[in-house]
């Protein structure tokens, strides 16, 4: 009886160290935050940002059509 219990404890934890989805799951959590991180850098609130060359060009975009109207 002991044995079998062993035996089956022991094939459960080689299973679970031997299982490396988890790691591979922490690995691209830390790539998505690390790319979130960058998307937020590259549209901050600075002046020179994209975030303001693209508002920059919509409204020069917006202003052309309503001239043209």
């Amino acid at each position: 009886m002991f044995t079998g219990l062993y035996v089956k404890a022991k094939l459960c934890t080689e299973n679970f160290i031997n299982d490396r989805r988890g790691v591979t799951a922490i690995e691209y959590a830390i790539i998505g935050v690390a790319i979130s991180a960058i998307v937020l850098v590259v549209f901050s609130g600075e002046e020179n940002s994209l975030e303001s060359a693209l508002k920059g060009a919509v409204s020069t975009i917006s202003g052309n059509i309503s001239k043209a109207n």
